[in-house]
């Protein structure tokens, strides 16, 4: 049983799969039980998953030069697109079709389109340059977190939209994927998941299976808005439009050998769930500016990906 592999959704893609980013029942199943005997206890998370929470005044700051903005955060307008293709030309990983190295620029919005104006954090939480993100979080707690700096968490039409640009990337800096460029793709250590359900020994698990970088490391993990480290390093917790199945999503991936694009989110995973990759960054509203709502599929049914290779047999619960 390899729970590093819950949050990543398994998808196959065939000649024109769409991504639901969702992990299989038999996962969901495997994270609930995992979380009924892993709920972290605050006194017992040591260093490594301290809360790192600073001052509200710190976080938000003044409104900067650039704009309706706080200090830290990155400014984004542009239009979502609902539901995008994307071509995929050459795949790291044939057989599963999970990882694609080279997707073409001709990204197609074949949905609807809903303007956006928001603000978001560069980093992610505690939003600061150089400090590691801060892991083994719910996504309740990455709620309360935003909302004490006074922020909110992003939606995943934000999230989406921060990431890709304007031009619909596949990834933050473009259409071929980089392994360089952000901390992602790293060979993984077999997690042991009574050490990570046990207060006693959770913080020297989560240490010892660790790998993420300090925020803004990868200079080239950027997005077309200067919002660093969408993908990769750690899972960010966004606020599921859908609401269905949860309000609950994950966004980005982390750094082991996952999808790690800006489209797809992970879904199987309800709001109490923790686990060692994952954290969250923040949003907030321009002033004066009130978003539009986006009505959504009750699932994260936002790309068709095309494949130029030959068609792969579907694999059950793909």
């Amino acid at each position: 049983m390899k729970f590093h592999r819950l949050s990543l959704g398994f998808p196959v893609v065939v000649a024109a799969f769409a991504f639901v980013g969702a992990a299989s029942r038999a996962e969901a199943g495997i994270a609930a039980s995992f979380l009924a005997a892993a709920s972290p206890s605050p006194a017992s998370l040591g260093a490594i998953v301290s809360s790192q929470a600073p001052a509200a005044a710190a976080v938000s700051g003044t409104r900067d030069k650039q704009g309706a903005c706080g200090e830290g955060m990155a400014e984004v307008v542009g239009e979502y697109c609902s539901m995008v293709e994307q071509t995929c030309l050459r795949w790291v990983d044939p057989e599963t079709k999970m990882r694609c190295a080279e997707f073409s620029d001709d990204s197609r919005c074949v949905g609807s389109r809903t303007p956006k104006r928001f603000c978001m954090d560069r980093f992610e939480w505690p939003n600061q340059e150089g400090v590691k993100p801060v892991v083994m979080k719910t996504w309740y707690d990455a709620k309360n977190a935003c909302q004490g700096a006074g922020k909110r968490l992003c939606t995943d039409s934000e999230w989406t939209l921060a990431c890709e640009g304007s031009e619909m990337l596949a990834y933050p800096y473009g259409n071929q994927r980089d392994s360089s460029a952000c901390n992602i793709d790293k060979s993984l250590p077999e997690p042991d998941e009574k050490a990570i359900g046990n207060p006693y020994t959770r913080d020297a698990e989560v240490a010892r299976l660790d790998q993420r970088a300090a925020s803004g490391e990868y200079a080239k993990c950027q997005s077309p808005y200067g919002v660093h480290d969408m993908t990769g390093n750690v899972d960010e917790w966004v606020a599921n439009e859908s609401g269905k199945p949860y309000q609950s999503g994950l966004k980005g991936g982390y750094w082991g050998p996952v999808r790690t694009r800006c489209r797809p989110m992970t879904t199987a995973h309800y709001e109490q769930f923790v686990f060692y990759q994952i954290g969250f960054r923040c949003c907030g509203d321009m002033a004066g500016h009130i978003q539009t709502a986006i009505r959504k599929p009750p699932s994260s049914f936002n790309a068709v990906i095309k494949s130029v290779a030959s068609p792969a047999p579907r694999r059950p619960g793909s």
